[in-house]
């Protein structure tokens, strides 16, 4: 070959792996790692949360994450991610079917770095610190499968018993009926266990301290507590009914004696924190997922201004913990929700007192504050102290890929992908966590 046609080629295959030069001279941080998952949430939900919350010229803690990443949650078998199927990709970091419960299917699922488990096991057995938080119940997948596995998330039994059992230093969460026997009263009602076993008396021998409400939690010194088992409601700490359903049955949108999300990721950290190898901490706000499916779009803003707010706890506690990677992602958008206003809207008024009609022109269903047949909701002013109403109409039941992005904020944040694959979710993790790269690709944000 001749030197100028060598010198162009190799010149050519720089260029083209660049990125890749650049990560691999740079040496990674390790540190420890918050992991956020509002499930549910696209971008369509953010923004109307926004909108909600902090106005049109607003911003939300999760506004203040600097790193963004396109997220792409298909499944081994599908388009669409399940709540088990995507969260065991993010714990395993391996493309799964979408009915995969910390398993691939029925099979045995070793993560990408080769451990039989998930990078939490992992963190464990390496002497990380580690925590579950879930405003659902405690075998809710976006949590449950990085400490448990299972042929059926239906069997929320066995799941709960491998969650009591796993030796996490924090479990928050719902579920009491799940972890007490057939009939047994517990502080939130009665157990439906049939195997006899009383796991929150189990917990208590491992040296767990058990709390039940939100004044509970208040009480205790976080700072000396080594475990902490929060158990919340009997099943979940939301009732996530359509809204005209909640308001005939008097119920509020979550359990007002039970901590809030942001509440329960403060005292995880406060934990957590007080291990010096560092910690892995995942948190659920899974509200805004079963609100999402139900189509209730007060609770949905409901569960994201409640998730919002555990942004600023993560973030305010990253202040003086700069080690740490907080990242958040939700695996799918639940029902394709989208702000309404009067101009995308002819026909329609939005006065702040006129009843919605129940459907947009095209069929889709149109909810105000009270769900359909209701007035607007009510932004939150803008610059000039302008309130806006509007509607939210919804595109589905149930999940759907939506405009979904990964946020990143603190060490390595920087090295997410522009295209962030679900698998990619495992890989910055673990590269914080123990410092190897595991193949994530993506150019370092200056």
């Amino acid at each position: 070959m001749r030197p100028i046609t060598y010198f162009i080629s190799a010149l050519a295959i720089t260029l083209a792996t660049w990125p890749d030069v650049i990560w691999t001279a740079e040496k990674a941080g390790t540190g420890s790692v918050i992991f956020l998952h509002p499930d549910g949430a696209g971008l369509n939900a953010w923004n109307a949360c926004r909108m909600y919350k902090a106005g049109p010229d607003g911003e939300l803690a999760w506004d203040r994450l600097p790193h963004i990443g396109v997220y792409r949650g298909h499944m081994q078998d599908g388009l669409t991610a399940t709540s088990h199927g995507g969260a065991t990709s993010h714990a395993y970091g391996v493309k799964v079917p979408a009915d995969s419960y910390g398993m691939h299917a029925r099979q045995p699922l070793k993560a990408l770095s080769g451990f039989p488990g998930s990078i939490m096991q992992e963190a464990q057995q390496r002497g990380k610190a580690v925590g579950v938080v879930n405003s659902g119940h405690i075998g809710e997948p976006g949590t449950g499968v990085f400490l448990a596995s299972s042929p059926s998330r239906s069997k929320v039994e066995d799941i709960a018993e491998q969650i009591i059992t796993s030796g996490a230093q924090v479990i928050m969460s719902g579920g009491e009926k799940y972890l007490l026997p057939d009939g047994a009263q517990g502080f939130h009602g009665r157990g439906i266990r049939k195997d006899g076993k009383d796991l929150v008396e189990f917990a208590e021998s491992q040296g767990y301290r058990v709390v039940y409400t939100r004044a509970q939690l208040q009480s205790i010194d976080l700072k000396k507590t080594d475990r902490l088992l929060g158990i919340f409601a009997a099943a979940d700490t939301y009732n996530a009914l359509p809204q005209r359903q909640l308001d005939a049955k008097h119920l509020p949108h979550y359990a007002p004696e039970a901590p809030t999300f942001a509440e329960m990721v403060t005292a995880a950290l406060a934990v957590l924190s007080g291990h010096e190898e560092g910690f892995l901490l995942v948190a659920e706000e899974e509200g805004s997922d079963n609100f999402g499916n139900a189509n209730n779009a007060s609770g949905v803003l409901k569960a994201l201004t409640r998730a919002d707010d555990a942004y600023e706890a993560a973030l305010r506690f990253m202040e003086s913990k700069p080690d740490t990677l907080l990242i958040t992602v939700s695996d799918s958008d639940a029902g394709g929700m989208q702000v309404v206003s009067s101009r995308a809207s002819p026909g329609i008024e939005f006065n702040g007192d006129t009843i919605l009609p129940p459907h947009m022109r095209n069929g889709a269903p149109l909810h105000g504050g009270a769900g359909r047949r209701s007035t607007p909701f009510a932004s939150a002013p803008d610059r000039n102290g302008q309130v806006y109403p509007f509607g939210i109409a919804f595109a589905a039941t149930g999940d759907v890929p939506g405009g979904v992005l990964t946020r990143t904020s603190g060490l390595n944040g920087d090295r997410l992908p522009l295209n962030v694959d679900n698998t990619d979710i495992y890989r910055l993790m673990y590269l914080t966590l123990f410092g190897e790269r595991l193949g994530l690709r993506g150019k370092v944000r200056r």
